[in-house]
Protein backbone atom coordinates (compact mmCIF):
# COMPACT_ATOMS: atom_id res chain seq x y z
CA UNK A 1 0.00 0.00 0.00
CA UNK A 2 2.76 2.39 0.84
CA UNK A 3 4.45 1.54 -2.47
CA UNK A 4 1.27 2.30 -4.44
CA UNK A 5 0.84 5.60 -2.68
CA UNK A 6 4.42 6.45 -3.41
CA UNK A 7 4.03 5.59 -7.09
CA UNK A 8 0.79 7.61 -7.32
CA UNK A 9 2.45 10.65 -5.77
CA UNK A 10 5.35 10.36 -8.12
CA UNK A 11 3.03 10.19 -11.15
CA UNK A 12 1.09 13.25 -9.99
CA UNK A 13 4.31 15.21 -9.53
CA UNK A 14 5.50 14.28 -13.01
CA UNK A 15 2.14 15.34 -14.54
CA UNK A 16 2.19 18.71 -12.83
CA UNK A 17 5.76 19.28 -13.96
CA UNK A 18 4.89 18.35 -17.54
CA UNK A 19 1.86 20.67 -17.54
CA UNK A 20 3.90 23.54 -16.13
CA UNK A 21 6.58 23.00 -18.75
CA UNK A 22 4.04 22.96 -21.58
CA UNK A 23 2.33 26.09 -20.28
CA UNK A 24 5.65 27.85 -19.95
CA UNK A 25 6.62 26.83 -23.48
CA UNK A 26 3.27 28.05 -24.82
CA UNK A 27 3.62 31.38 -23.02
CA UNK A 28 7.14 31.76 -24.31
CA UNK A 29 6.00 30.99 -27.88
CA UNK A 30 3.12 33.50 -27.65
CA UNK A 31 5.39 36.19 -26.27
CA UNK A 32 7.99 35.65 -28.98
CA UNK A 33 5.37 35.64 -31.79
CA UNK A 34 5.54 38.69 -34.00
CA UNK A 35 4.24 40.03 -37.32
CA UNK A 36 5.68 38.68 -40.57
CA UNK A 37 8.31 40.96 -42.18
CA UNK A 38 6.94 43.43 -44.71
CA UNK A 39 7.63 43.00 -48.43
CA UNK A 40 7.06 44.79 -51.73
CA UNK A 41 3.49 44.37 -53.04
CA UNK A 42 2.82 42.04 -55.98
CA UNK A 43 -0.22 41.93 -58.26
CA UNK A 44 -2.89 39.44 -57.19
CA UNK A 45 -0.83 38.37 -54.17
CA UNK A 46 -1.43 38.99 -50.46
CA UNK A 47 1.72 40.69 -49.14
CA UNK A 48 2.47 41.94 -45.65
CA UNK A 49 2.87 45.71 -45.31
CA UNK A 50 3.62 45.98 -41.59
CA UNK A 51 2.18 46.32 -38.09
CA UNK A 52 0.18 49.50 -37.31
CA UNK A 53 -1.28 50.69 -34.02
CA UNK A 54 -4.10 52.62 -35.76
CA UNK A 55 -7.10 51.52 -37.82
CA UNK A 56 -7.75 54.87 -39.54
CA UNK A 57 -8.62 54.27 -43.18
CA UNK A 58 -9.88 50.74 -42.38
CA UNK A 59 -13.28 49.37 -41.43
CA UNK A 60 -14.32 46.19 -39.60
CA UNK A 61 -15.79 43.49 -41.87
CA UNK A 62 -16.14 40.16 -40.04
CA UNK A 63 -14.79 37.94 -37.28
CA UNK A 64 -13.33 34.72 -38.77
CA UNK A 65 -13.18 31.45 -36.85
CA UNK A 66 -10.20 30.30 -38.88
CA UNK A 67 -8.52 33.60 -39.60
CA UNK A 68 -5.22 33.98 -41.49
CA UNK A 69 -3.59 36.65 -43.60
CA UNK A 70 -4.65 34.80 -46.74
CA UNK A 71 -8.23 34.31 -45.49
CA UNK A 72 -8.78 37.95 -44.56
CA UNK A 73 -6.76 39.31 -47.50
CA UNK A 74 -8.71 37.12 -49.94
CA UNK A 75 -12.00 38.32 -48.47
CA UNK A 76 -10.97 41.97 -48.95
CA UNK A 77 -9.70 41.16 -52.46
CA UNK A 78 -13.10 39.71 -53.41
CA UNK A 79 -14.74 42.88 -52.12
CA UNK A 80 -12.32 44.90 -54.37
CA UNK A 81 -10.53 46.52 -51.40
CA UNK A 82 -6.88 47.50 -51.84
CA UNK A 83 -5.98 46.75 -48.21
CA UNK A 84 -6.78 44.01 -45.70
CA UNK A 85 -5.89 43.82 -41.99
CA UNK A 86 -6.23 41.42 -39.06
CA UNK A 87 -6.35 42.20 -35.35
CA UNK A 88 -7.06 40.32 -32.15
CA UNK A 89 -6.27 37.06 -33.91
CA UNK A 90 -9.73 36.68 -35.50
CA UNK A 91 -11.06 40.07 -36.71
CA UNK A 92 -10.79 41.02 -40.39
CA UNK A 93 -10.75 44.64 -41.55
CA UNK A 94 -10.68 46.12 -45.09
CA UNK A 95 -9.98 49.49 -46.70
CA UNK A 96 -8.49 51.28 -49.67
CA UNK A 97 -5.62 53.08 -47.90
CA UNK A 98 -3.03 52.07 -45.35
CA UNK A 99 -3.31 53.49 -41.82
CA UNK A 100 -1.35 56.71 -41.19
CA UNK A 101 2.37 56.34 -41.76
CA UNK A 102 3.00 57.69 -38.26
CA UNK A 103 1.15 54.70 -36.78
CA UNK A 104 3.59 52.12 -38.19
CA UNK A 105 4.99 50.29 -35.15
CA UNK A 106 7.33 47.43 -34.28
CA UNK A 107 6.36 43.97 -35.53
CA UNK A 108 6.42 42.64 -31.95
CA UNK A 109 3.21 44.64 -31.26
CA UNK A 110 1.36 42.24 -33.60
CA UNK A 111 1.83 39.13 -31.42
CA UNK A 112 -1.58 37.43 -31.29
CA UNK A 113 -1.77 34.09 -33.15
CA UNK A 114 -4.21 33.70 -36.01
CA UNK A 115 -7.20 31.53 -35.13
CA UNK A 116 -6.72 29.60 -38.34
CA UNK A 117 -2.94 29.11 -38.03
CA UNK A 118 -1.39 29.91 -34.65
CA UNK A 119 2.29 30.13 -35.76
CA UNK A 120 1.25 33.24 -37.70
CA UNK A 121 0.50 36.58 -36.02
CA UNK A 122 -2.83 38.27 -36.82
CA UNK A 123 -2.42 41.65 -35.19
CA UNK A 124 -2.40 42.36 -31.50
CA UNK A 125 -4.65 43.57 -28.73
CA UNK A 126 -4.49 47.10 -30.18
CA UNK A 127 -2.47 46.57 -33.32
CA UNK A 128 -3.30 45.57 -36.90
CA UNK A 129 -1.35 43.37 -39.29
CA UNK A 130 -1.89 45.14 -42.62
CA UNK A 131 -1.73 43.49 -46.06
CA UNK A 132 -1.82 44.61 -49.69
CA UNK A 133 -4.46 42.55 -51.53
CA UNK A 134 -2.68 42.82 -54.90
CA UNK A 135 -5.36 44.87 -56.66
CA UNK A 136 -3.38 48.11 -56.59
CA UNK A 137 0.32 48.20 -55.83
CA UNK A 138 0.72 51.96 -55.20
CA UNK A 139 -1.51 52.51 -52.16
CA UNK A 140 -1.20 55.69 -50.12
CA UNK A 141 -1.47 56.14 -46.36
CA UNK A 142 -4.40 57.73 -44.61
CA UNK A 143 -3.76 61.46 -44.17
CA UNK A 144 -4.84 63.11 -40.96
CA UNK A 145 -6.11 66.68 -41.35
CA UNK A 146 -4.26 69.04 -39.04
CA UNK A 147 -6.39 71.79 -37.55
CA UNK A 148 -5.02 74.79 -35.74
CA UNK A 149 -7.00 76.86 -33.28
CA UNK A 150 -7.04 80.53 -34.17
CA UNK A 151 -7.94 83.05 -31.50
CA UNK A 152 -10.71 85.36 -32.67
CA UNK A 153 -11.07 87.44 -29.51
CA UNK A 154 -10.20 91.08 -29.96
CA UNK A 155 -8.16 92.94 -27.32
CA UNK A 156 -10.16 95.11 -24.98
CA UNK A 157 -9.26 98.81 -25.39
CA UNK A 158 -7.73 100.32 -22.25
CA UNK A 159 -8.77 103.89 -22.96
CA UNK A 160 -11.65 105.72 -24.61
CA UNK A 161 -9.40 107.49 -27.12
CA UNK A 162 -8.84 104.60 -29.56
CA UNK A 163 -12.47 103.56 -29.24
CA UNK A 164 -13.67 107.04 -30.10
CA UNK A 165 -11.29 107.20 -33.06
CA UNK A 166 -12.47 103.80 -34.29
CA UNK A 167 -16.12 104.87 -34.02
CA UNK A 168 -15.43 108.09 -35.90
CA UNK A 169 -13.58 106.26 -38.63
CA UNK A 170 -16.42 103.78 -38.91
CA UNK A 171 -18.94 106.63 -39.17
CA UNK A 172 -16.86 108.33 -41.84
CA UNK A 173 -16.64 105.12 -43.80
CA UNK A 174 -20.40 104.59 -43.55
CA UNK A 175 -21.17 108.18 -44.62
CA UNK A 176 -18.66 107.90 -47.47
CA UNK A 177 -20.23 104.65 -48.57
CA UNK A 178 -23.72 106.18 -48.41
CA UNK A 179 -22.58 109.18 -50.49
CA UNK A 180 -21.11 106.87 -53.12
CA UNK A 181 -24.33 104.87 -53.21
CA UNK A 182 -26.44 108.00 -53.64
CA UNK A 183 -24.12 109.29 -56.37
CA UNK A 184 -24.34 106.02 -58.23
CA UNK A 185 -28.14 106.01 -57.93
CA UNK A 186 -28.40 109.60 -59.21
CA UNK A 187 -26.10 108.78 -62.12
CA UNK A 188 -28.17 105.76 -63.07
CA UNK A 189 -31.44 107.73 -62.92
CA UNK A 190 -29.95 110.59 -64.97
CA UNK A 191 -28.70 108.13 -67.58
CA UNK A 192 -32.14 106.49 -67.83
CA UNK A 193 -33.85 109.89 -68.20
CA UNK A 194 -31.36 110.93 -70.88
CA UNK A 195 -31.94 107.76 -72.86
CA UNK A 196 -35.72 108.22 -72.50
CA UNK A 197 -35.46 111.82 -73.77
CA UNK A 198 -33.44 110.76 -76.82
CA UNK A 199 -35.90 108.00 -77.65
CA UNK A 200 -38.85 110.37 -77.18
CA UNK A 201 -37.25 112.94 -79.49
CA UNK A 202 -36.68 110.33 -82.19
CA UNK A 203 -40.28 109.12 -81.93
CA UNK A 204 -41.61 112.71 -82.12
CA UNK A 205 -39.48 113.51 -85.17
CA UNK A 206 -40.55 110.36 -87.00
CA UNK A 207 -44.22 111.03 -86.20
CA UNK A 208 -44.00 114.66 -87.37
CA UNK A 209 -42.30 113.60 -90.56
CA UNK A 210 -44.98 111.00 -91.18
CA UNK A 211 -47.76 113.58 -90.62
CA UNK A 212 -46.11 115.95 -93.08
CA UNK A 213 -45.90 113.21 -95.68
CA UNK A 214 -49.60 112.39 -95.17
CA UNK A 215 -50.58 116.08 -95.51
CA UNK A 216 -48.47 116.46 -98.64
CA UNK A 217 -50.01 113.36 -100.18
CA UNK A 218 -53.49 114.61 -99.33
CA UNK A 219 -52.71 118.01 -100.90
CA UNK A 220 -51.51 116.35 -104.11
CA UNK A 221 -54.59 114.15 -104.30
CA UNK A 222 -56.87 117.19 -103.79
CA UNK A 223 -55.08 119.10 -106.56
CA UNK A 224 -55.42 116.20 -108.98
CA UNK A 225 -59.11 115.80 -108.18
CA UNK A 226 -59.68 119.52 -108.62
CA UNK A 227 -57.86 119.43 -111.95
CA UNK A 228 -59.99 116.55 -113.20
CA UNK A 229 -63.31 118.03 -112.01
CA UNK A 230 -62.53 121.51 -113.31
CA UNK A 231 -62.84 123.23 -109.99
CA UNK A 232 -60.38 125.46 -108.33
CA UNK A 233 -57.65 123.56 -106.57
CA UNK A 234 -57.43 124.04 -102.85
CA UNK A 235 -55.81 127.29 -101.90
CA UNK A 236 -56.67 129.11 -105.20
CA UNK A 237 -58.93 132.22 -105.23
CA UNK A 238 -62.09 132.75 -107.34
CA UNK A 239 -60.35 135.26 -109.59
CA UNK A 240 -57.52 132.99 -110.46
CA UNK A 241 -57.11 131.55 -113.91
CA UNK A 242 -59.32 128.57 -114.58
CA UNK A 243 -57.48 125.36 -115.11
CA UNK A 244 -60.46 123.68 -116.83
CA UNK A 245 -59.50 121.89 -120.04
CA UNK A 246 -62.23 122.28 -122.71
CA UNK A 247 -61.11 119.06 -124.26
CA UNK A 248 -62.59 117.22 -121.35
CA UNK A 249 -66.10 118.68 -122.12
CA UNK A 250 -68.05 116.00 -124.09
CA UNK A 251 -70.00 118.66 -126.09
CA UNK A 252 -66.97 120.61 -127.14
CA UNK A 253 -65.11 117.43 -127.89
CA UNK A 254 -67.44 116.80 -130.93
CA UNK A 255 -67.31 120.39 -132.24
CA UNK A 256 -64.72 121.79 -134.52
CA UNK A 257 -63.10 125.05 -133.70
CA UNK A 258 -63.77 126.45 -137.19
CA UNK A 259 -67.35 126.61 -138.52
CA UNK A 260 -66.22 127.36 -142.11
CA UNK A 261 -63.92 124.46 -142.54
CA UNK A 262 -64.45 121.69 -145.02
CA UNK A 263 -66.89 119.07 -143.96
CA UNK A 264 -65.31 115.87 -143.11
CA UNK A 265 -68.13 113.74 -144.56
CA UNK A 266 -67.63 114.98 -148.15
CA UNK A 267 -65.35 113.37 -150.72
CA UNK A 268 -63.35 116.04 -152.45
CA UNK A 269 -61.10 113.76 -154.43
CA UNK A 270 -63.40 113.74 -157.50
CA UNK A 271 -64.58 116.69 -159.48
CA UNK A 272 -68.30 117.16 -159.41
CA UNK A 273 -70.09 118.81 -162.25
CA UNK A 274 -72.81 120.99 -161.00
CA UNK A 275 -75.37 122.79 -163.16
CA UNK A 276 -76.48 126.11 -161.94
CA UNK A 277 -78.70 128.76 -163.46
CA UNK A 278 -76.69 131.65 -164.57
Amino acid sequence: MQLQALLLGLATTLSLATFATAASASATATTSLKNEPSEAPHLKQITNVGCFNSSKGLEFVVTLTFNTDGECGGLCFNKTYNVGATTGGSDCWCGNVYPPASSLTDDTECNMPCTGYDPLACGGASAWSVYNTGIKLAVSNYEESSSSTVSTSAPTPTSTGPATTSTTSSSDEESGGSSKTVGIAVGVVAGILGIAAVVGGIVWYLRKKRNQEIEEEHRRNAAVNAFINGSNPPGSSAGSISMTDSRLDPVLAHRRLSDGSIADNEDYSRKILRVTNA
